[in-house]
């Protein structure tokens, strides 16, 4: 069974950049298509990014569509967010989720999401 795991948040001054990994075990993210959300403190969770099964990308938020680059790896079996100039509003927990449906903003269009992490965006 698919489990995914994210990694690469921290704190981080403004204008500085993280790149966030979420890494899959237990099958191959190869025939799926991967979604990166964030939830900020006090709302709710909203789409990031999405990279399909053949590489085509979608970005689901215009605040970060010139400063994130969604990719994936199949050999190693991860996606990955490169996270540049970074705001204090991107702070929050930032998730992958996976469905073996097309990309989609919505979260409940996701089947398995990883446990989180977190970035902070302060000064």
């Amino acid at each position: 069974q698919l489990r995914l795991v994210e990694s690469g948040g921290g704190l981080v001054q403004p204008g500085g950049s993280l790149r966030l990994s979420c890494a899959a075990s237990g099958s191959t993210l190869a025939y799926s298509a991967i979604g990166w959300f964030r939830q900020a403190p006090g709302k709710e969770r909203a789409g990031v990014w999405c990279i399909n099964r053949t590489n085509n990308r979608f970005a689901y938020s215009d605040s970060v569509e010139d400063r994130f680059t969604i990719s994936r790896d199949n050999a190693k079996n991860a996606v990955y967010l490169q996270m540049n100039s970074l705001e204090p509003e991107d702070s929050g927990i930032y998730y992958c989720a996976s469905t073996f449906w097309g990309c989609s903003g919505l979260g409940d269009d996701y089947d398995t999401w990883g446990q989180g992490t977190q970035v902070t965006v302060s000064s």
